[in-house]
C-alpha cells in the first residue's frame, strides 16, 4: 500500500506551518484548556503516539500484532501492560508500557527505569500536528532511533503510530456530554501553495469534569456551517447522542446545522 494511502484523513492534510502549532495552543488556553496541563491537548496526544511507539516496539520483537494467532502458539508471548508516569517537557504522562510473559522486552522509547523524556513535545507535535506522509514519520522516528532499528523496525512503528494517531481521532464518545466548545481558528498552510485554511477544534467538558479535544480538522476556504455540519455529525457518529450546551461563536448559519444534529442542545 502506498504511503498516502495508508494516512488517516486528519493526517493528510500536508505540511503545517508552526504558526498552526501555535495558534492551536492558544485557541485551547482561550476555551479554558491548558494545553500542557493534565486533560491538556499535548498531553492527550503525548499519550497516543508513547503508547503507539511502545506497541510498534514489542510487535517488532515478538513478530506478531496484538491479539494475533501467532501469539498462542507458544513461545515469547504478549503479557498485558503496566501503567508508568514519565515526566515530559510538558508535564507528567501517564502510559500503558506492554509487557511480555519472559520478561524480555526493552523498549527504547521509554526505556526501563526511565521517568524523564527530553524532546518529546517536539517529536509529538511534528507526528502529529503536522500532518506528516507515512514517510515522513518513518525519517522522523529513524532520527530518534539512530542506527539502533532496522528499517523493518521503523516501518512497525509508523504503521502503530498511524493506527494509533487514527484511533485516537475516531475514538469512540459517551452517550451524552455535559458541555461542547467548537471554534476554528484560520491558519496558513502549506498544500503546494501557502494558503488560509481553517483549522476546526472541538473540547467537551465531560459528565466527570474532564476537558477532553474532540479532534482536530482541517477545513477549505473559509470557515462555514456545513463544515461544522460535517463535524459535528462525525461526534454524533462517534457516540454524542446528546450534547446539553454547546458553546459558540455567531457565525451565520451555525445555530441551525446544531440544531439538526442535537435538536434539544
Amino acid at each position: 500500500m502506498a504511503a498516502d494511502d495508508q494516512a488517516e484523513p486528519s493526517l493528510e492534510s500536508a505540511a503545517v506551518e508552526q504558526r498552526l502549532i501555535d495558534q492551536l495552543v492558544v485557541q485551547a488556553r482561550s476555551k479554558g484548556l491548558q494545553p500542557a496541563g493534565e486533560g491538556g491537548l499535548l498531553q492527550q496526544l503525548t499519550k497516543t503516539v508513547l503508547e503507539s511507539v511502545l506497541e510498534g516496539e514489542i510487535t517488532d520483537r515478538l513478530g506478531y500484532d496484538k491479539h494475533g494467532r501467532a501469539g498462542k502458539d507458544g513461545g515469547n508471548s504478549r503479557n498485558g501492560t503496566r501503567s508508568k508516569t514519565v515526566l515530559t517537557d510538558i508535564g507528567p504522562v501517564e502510559i500503558d508500557v506492554p509487557r511480555d510473559r519472559e520478561g524480555l522486552f526493552e523498549p527504547a522509547i521509554v526505556k526501563k527505569g526511565q521517568r524523564r523524556l527530553t524532546g518529546v513535545d517536539e517529536m509529538v507535535l511534528s507526528l502529529s500536528a503536522k500532518g506528516l506522509t507515512h514517510g515522513e514519520i518513518s525519517a522522523h522516528l529513524a532520527e530518534v532511533y539512530g542506527a539502533s532499528a532496522s528499517k523493518m523496525t521503523i516501518s512497525t512503528i509508523t504503521d502503530k503510530v498511524m493506527d494509533g494517531m487514527g484511533e485516537w481521532q475516531n475514538r469512540p464518545l459517551d452517550r451524552v456530554c455535559p458541555v461542547v466548545f467548537i471554534d476554528a481558528v484560520n491558519v496558513k498552510i502549506r498544500d503546494g501553495q501557502v494558503a488560509n485554511r481553517p483549522v476546526y477544534v472541538a473540547l467537551a467538558v465531560t459528565a466527570e469534569g474532564h476537558r477532553d479535544i474532540l479532534g482536530l480538522w482541517a477545513g477549505d476556504g473559509g470557515e462555514g456551517a456545513k463544515h461544522w455540519l460535517r463535524v459535528l455529525s462525525e461526534l454524533k457518529n462517534r457516540g454524542f447522542e446528546d450534547v446539553l450546551m454547546l458553546v459558540c461563536d455567531g457565525l451565520k448559519g451555525l445555530p441551525d446545522a446544531v440544531g439538526e444534529v442535537w435538536a434539544r442542545t
